[in-house]
């Protein structure tokens, strides 16, 4: 790429095409230009194949959306180059200190911090739907004792929709939410009742997914605690009256719950909106959301940082441990961001929320080992050069521990929070004025052209093929080995096996 500067200024992008010698301009608007204006720079094939549609106009290639803005939005904003969070124009550290987590759910969600009554009313929904049918109960109760809890969470909501056919656009029409753009009053009624059962609801999908993995009983949710407070009874309590969580612990599940909430348009939430804009009910776009989060590259990173900690062990085994790093021997992780090239926003908020669990809870065995991991990042040219700082991941992955929570059970304390930032931005999509577009990538191909088939009898092995051309041998249990020396009938009479009949 070449740059030349010019005198005047206006907000375009003019761009030669040297294979036609043509020149466009391209519109800037909000630092950035339409991909469909790139589509209209064409050319006629030169040393082109005919799978690259040249004459269909240019295409932009960005493998892991590094640089490619899908929606407008208004409700989270992040500059990861000076550390930045805010949530609707608030920075991140004014709401964990002065907020409350659901106060900020409304706020991601509609846009302003609730008054007085507006936040009475918006709690005393929420938690008015905190039940779920027995049925659903039931559900858990068909997984096995040690299913990872973000399969069980993941199957619940989307089992939840099945118990709400009123709130399915495949079963009331395509435009039951998309109306709601319109000021159909009644469609908003359905957008907004959605919100609230998923909300409500999440943490007791969640509790009963940790409790159906302790072999314990169901609870259900108390009255009068807060969103947190009620979350830590689902998840604990087990006999007695007045039972009330350690108001430190409350807090500071309250604190990351604010932290977790969203995050722009980040793997998951790119996922609930692909999954949204074919008009979906919002349980399944949630499940697909926790889907994503399983994956350790997003929602499991604390469990993967906890676990590299207890792998150094001590203190003293950190400089041998990052000199394998080094020499890229080893993976660092809760350190560094996609997004953030400076210090985490999120982790400077509750690196003292860290200490405040620890004196209730106890020194974490792993806070020395991760005391010194950090000192280390700070003062290597190795890390400093590579912006690798403590990440979220790093603290709240040691808080979590603090609490006593199991490492599996780390990615369902990030969706349940999430879920708020999940359901803000799929109620910005159904709200689009102009409607929403189902979301569909190109490509580009570069298989094969066109061949013609080939008769079984005349084909023959590639030359040169590797090991993942073709699948490989798996193995299989006892019982194969022992059914692959029996023998049977097929249903049309054919005899197979080793053994004779």
């Amino acid at each position: 790429m070449v740059t030349v500067s010019q005198g005047r200024s206006r907000q375009s992008l003019t761009v030669t095409d040297n294979r036609t010698g043509k020149t466009y301009e391209l519109p800037i608007k909000n630092n950035s230009v339409l991909a469909t204006d790139i589509k209209k720079i064409k050319s006629a094939p030169q040393e082109d194949r005919p799978e690259d549609e040249t004459t269909q106009g240019l295409r932009v290639y960005d493998p892991g959306y590094m640089n490619t803005a899908v929606v407008q939005s208004k409700i989270t904003y992040i500059n990861g180059l000076d550390g930045v969070l805010r949530y609707r124009g608030y920075p991140i550290e004014q709401l964990v200190k002065k907020s409350n987590f659901l106060e900020s759910a409304y706020l991601l969600i509609y846009g302003e911090l609730p008054t007085a009554s507006q936040s009475r009313n918006w709690q005393d929904e929420v938690m008015h739907h905190t039940y779920i049918h027995t049925d659903i109960e039931g559900m858990f109760k068909s997984f096995r004792y040690d299913s990872h809890p973000m399969s069980m969470l993941t199957s619940a909501f989307a089992t939840l929709g099945a118990f709400a056919p009123e709130a399915n656009p495949s079963l009331r029409g395509q435009k039951l939410y998309t109306n709601a753009a319109s000021g159909d009053l009644e469609a908003v009624k359905v957008l907004d009742k959605q919100i609230l059962r998923i909300i409500g609801k999440a943490p007791t999908l969640a509790a009963a997914a940790y409790r159906m993995r302790q072999g314990r009983p169901f609870n259900r949710p108390a009255q009068g605690l807060s969103y947190t407070g009620n979350f830590l009874y689902l998840l604990d309590h087990l006999s007695g009256h007045e039972y009330r969580p350690h108001p430190v612990l409350e807090k500071a599940l309250d604190v990351l719950f604010i932290i977790h909430a969203d995050h722009e348009v980040n793997c998951s939430t790119a996922t609930v909106l692909h999954v949204g804009s074919s008009l979906v009910d919002p349980y399944s776009a949630v499940s697909a959301g926790c889907a994503a989060l399983y994956g350790p590259s997003h929602g499991g990173a604390s469990e993967s940082a906890i676990r590299m900690l207890m792998e150094i062990g001590s203190p003293e085994n950190v400089p041998a441990f990052m000199k394998q790093v080094e020499r890229r021997e080893r993976v660092l992780v809760g350190f560094g961001h996609r997004v953030y090239k400076n210090v985490d926003p999120r982790s400077t908020a509750i690196r003292e929320l860290a200490e405040e669990v620890f004196r209730v809870t106890g020194r974490n065995q792993l806070l020395d080992t991760a005391l010194e991991l950090a000192k280390y990042a700070r003062e290597s040219e190795f890390m400093r050069s590579r912006n690798l700082y403590p990440n979220v991941d790093f603290y709240s992955g040691l808080i979590y521990q603090a609490m006593g929570f199991p490492l599996d059970f780390y990615p369902v304390l990030f969706a349940v929070p999430r879920c708020v930032g999940w359901l803000a931005h799929w109620r910005q999509q159904m709200l689009s004025s102009g409607g929403v577009k189902i979301w569909r990538p190109r490509q580009l191909y570069i298989g094969e052209a066109e061949r013609s088939y080939i008769d079984e009898k005349d084909r023959i092995e590639q030359p040169g093929a590797g090991v993942l051309s073709a699948p490989v041998s798996v193995s299989h249990g006892g019982e194969s080995k022992r059914n692959d020396l029996a023998s049977f009938k097929d249903e049309t009479g054919q005899v197979w096996g080793k053994a004779k009949l």
